[in-house]
């Protein structure tokens, strides 16, 4: 187990993204059309052939999920990701033809620093299939990829990544984009709020405060609406139907809770998806599925901790100054 989202077979990870631009994509990659599903409970998301992922369509299996900064323009980046596949001969076979699906969502990073004066195209069609090509294994944590301009309200933030297994042997990994408009820790820091569920100092391992300060209970937020995003991907080995993927997201969702403060907001487009690779059935499908949900919810947390504790400021005039900035020493 290497802590990442990549210790869940049949799955890779990879990212792309241009420090002058201040922004990049991350795609998630997977070896075989995987059983997805999708949870949206922000109040300003921005996505794309998400509805497939309702239980109730027709296509079973993604080839990918495309994450990105350039708010809307980075959608953008689903193309450049179908581009690659297509020329791996992936994708849903209609006849002769293969159509690569490829769900999205997009965070807005574009008052976070970097040259956005792109001219008459968006580079994120670029980004997304550079990220797919040099998809592997090694997932890079911080401020790369879709967290490459990512903020919260008090820290910088970024891509983070976590794993667990089950007491009966499945695996269930996260990958976060953290762009919240909450705050990822407890007051002005240095605490991060998902201290209870952190393994093994993996974000600095500060614990809680010994004294709770009762000021961190009022909420701060950054920006205005549609400037906020924290977007997930969860995944198992677990063998899961759409119906079983889509509750797997909606457990999930409770991981967002135990690390931002305040989430799910006006401000924000939280989204969760959520996708099986299909290794080995549950022996229960309730109570199996209850666990992995539990365990997925504690694992995002994880993951958005992380996000923000390895994040480095934007090298760029006024940028927000990341955790280690602050209370690195």
């Amino acid at each position: 187990m290497r802590n990442l989202l990549t210790d869940v077979p049949g799955l890779k990870v990879g990212h792309a993204e241009d420090g002058r631009l201040g922004s990049g994509a991350t795609v998630v990659i997977f070896d075989e059309p995987a059983v997805a599903s999708i949870d949206v409970r922000g109040g300003g998301p921005g996505t794309r052939e998400t509805a497939l992922l309702d239980p109730a369509q027709t296509v079973q299996g993604i080839d990918a999920i495309a994450l990105s900064g350039g708010s809307a323009f980075g959608l953008d980046a689903a193309s450049g990701v179908q581009a690659w596949l297509r020329e791996q001969g992936r994708g849903f076979a209609v006849r002769s033809a293969k159509v690569p699906i490829v769900p999205a969502a997009i965070l807005f990073d574009l008052l976070s620093g970097g040259d956005k004066n792109w001219g008459r195209f968006p580079p994120y069609r670029e980004l997304g299939y550079a990220a797919a090509a040099t998809a592997g294994a090694d997932v890079g944590l911080g401020s790369v990829g879709a967290g490459t301009g990512a903020t919260t309200v008090t820290c910088k933030g970024g891509i983070g990544s976590a794993a667990a297994q089950s007491a009966d042997g499945f695996t269930v990994g996260a990958l976060a984009a953290v762009n919240a408009a909450g705050s990822v820790v407890i007051g002005r820091g240095p605490w991060f709020w998902a201290a209870p569920f952190e393994v093994d100092g993996e974000f600095g391992g500060r614990g809680l405060p010994h004294e709770f300060p009762v000021e961190a209970l009022d909420p701060i937020t950054k920006g205005s609406a549609r400037e906020s995003t924290t977007l997930v991907v969860v995944a198992t080995d677990a063998i899961l139907t759409k119906a079983q993927a889509k509750r797997l997201a909606v457990m999930a969702q409770s991981g967002l809770s135990r690390a931002i403060y305040p989430v799910h907001s006006p401000l924000d487009g939280d989204v969760v998806f959520a996708a099986s690779t299909g290794r080995r059935p549950l022996d229960d499908a309730a109570l199996g599925l209850t666990r992995l949900g539990a365990l997925a919810a504690n694992v995002v947390a994880r993951a958005i901790a992380r996000g923000v504790f390895t994040a480095a400021a934007l090298p760029v005039p006024g940028a927000l100054p990341s955790w280690k900035d602050q209370f690195g020493r």
